[in-house]
């Protein structure tokens, strides 16, 4: 590959930012067929705490020290299978210092917050406060007026299908112009979920409501909105009470200030190359990311969640199954590539059928799946995002580390003898959905 010039570079990743930046709060796991993992030198499982039983606890150590040895900073992931657990950590927590990554720390985890958000409203509308169908307009017609306001449903905010645009880049402008200027600006600004609302309903619409599924972040700081509307409590009070307590999670919690309160990892943020060296944002005012993408949580307590609500814990079965009915997603060529509920998406595995979200934010990223018992699941955690580099053709470029991701998620889900497949759809080649590819192409018009 021969290198750009700088100014031919600069031209091409500011296509590929614009592009990218309305999906901000999803992770950069390209699919792609994961080879074998490569042993690293110091074992991840020296640093596991797991419960012996069905698991292969040496080779998922092995298999997740891959992904410090393919490059990225540091690691936690927490598998189960039945009622057995293995707690892994590796790499680093702090490149400055060499602090090695432990089991479970706290991280942000991005999108991984829509379902909370989603089993929020669901509660109110199985306690008749909401319809589901009902246009958004009959809660909240200041904040979407007029004819978009009566036909965007509550349903199209959950699943993606409202045409509404996303605020990210109107809240990061500079991103649109290949800088990161605005990140460190925004650092500690306080945004309003009415700013980000107006944000995203200024920004240009990604199609007609209910035509088709476009992520946007903006659905579910209304959806946010419209919890405060209903409870008269504000959302993330709600969604910390109703929810997160509900579920019985220790160390999830909508962060008071900029700073993780609990044990964390530094979060590292390369932008595809354009923060060199990456830099550590794990202090940020979450403000900007609300109800869409603010928790913060841990390994084990993103997989207590996940099977308390597949379970039908948290919600009636009613409406978890209104959860659990998807929309198409598909990418450029028209191929569905997953389909999406209500703030959890479902995607098909050589062993089966797997729930989950996956999140990014400044330089923390996650990914949660869980088979449909609750029985078999995946959560982690990584501290270096936007890793990837940009080709000549302005694409971005697989990396070995989206490589070891997959082959360490396929080694979690679906080790040798572990499950049947299930009937539907062909099996991705990578486990990790790349939910940002399926972003709109284009930035917001002003």
């Amino acid at each position: 590959m021969f290198l750009l010039r700088p100014d031919h570079r600069r031209a091409r990743l500011a296509g590929t930012t614009a592009a990218l930046a309305a999906a901000l709060l999803v992770t950069v796991v390209p699919a792609q067929a994961a080879p074998s993992p490569t042993p690293a030198a110091a074992s991840a499982a020296e640093s596991a705490a797991a419960i012996s039983g069905g698991l292969d606890r040496k080779a998922l150590g092995a298999s997740l020290d891959a992904v410090h040895t393919a490059g990225m900073y540091g690691a936690n992931a927490a598998v189960r299978d039945g009622e057995q657990r293995w707690l892994g950590a590796t790499g680093v927590a702090d490149i400055g210092t060499g602090r090695p990554m432990r089991p479970n720390l706290q991280y942000r985890v991005g999108s991984v917050t829509k379902a909370f958000t989603s089993v929020a409203v669901l509660q109110q509308v199985a306690k008749e406060r909401i319809d589901l169908d009902a246009p958004i307009g009959r809660y909240l017609p200041e904040t979407v007026p007029g004819e978009r306001g009566r036909a965007i449903t509550v349903r199209m905010l959950l699943n993606h299908t409202s045409g509404i645009g996303d605020y990210v880049l109107g809240a990061f402008p500079s991103l649109g112009q290949s800088s990161t200027k605005s990140l460190d600006d925004n650092r500690f600004r306080r945004f309003s979920p009415e700013e980000l609302a107006r944000l995203g309903l200024d920004a240009a619409p990604t199609g007609r409501p209910g035509e088709k599924w476009s992520y946007s972040n903006t659905n579910y700081v209304i959806a946010g909105m419209l919890i405060r509307k209903v409870t008269g409590e504000d959302a993330e009070a709600y969604i910390t009470r109703a929810v997160i307590q509900k579920a019985g999670l220790r160390d999830t919690y909508f962060p008071r200030s900029p700073r993780i309160a609990g044990p964390h990892p530094r979060m590292y943020e390369s932008f595809y190359g354009l923060i060199d060296p990456p830099r550590d944002y794990s202090v940020y005012d979450m403000s900007w990311a609300g109800t869409a993408g603010a928790l913060v949580s841990t390994t084990a307590d993103l997989e207590d969640f996940y099977r308390k609500l597949l379970r039908g814990r948290l919600l009636p079965a009613a409406q978890l199954h209104e959860m659990q009915t998807t929309v198409p997603v598909l990418d450029d060529a028209g191929t569905t590539v997953m389909n999406y509920g209500l703030g959890i998406y479902v995607v098909e595995l050589p062993c089966g059928r797997f729930w989950g979200h996956d999140g990014a934010v400044f330089g923390a990223g996650a990914n949660v799946l869980s088979s449909v018992d609750g029985k078999r699941q995946l959560a982690l955690t990584y501290n270096l995002m936007k890793y990837q580099k940009v080709g000549t053709d302005g694409k971005l470029e697989p990396s070995p580390i989206d490589a070891a991701l997959n082959a360490f998620a396929l080694q979690a889900l679906c080790p040798a003898g572990t499950g049947e497949r299930t009937a539907g759809p062909a099996a991705p080649a990578a486990p990790l959905p790349r939910t940002q590819d399926l972003a709109p192409a284009t930035a917001p018009r002003r």
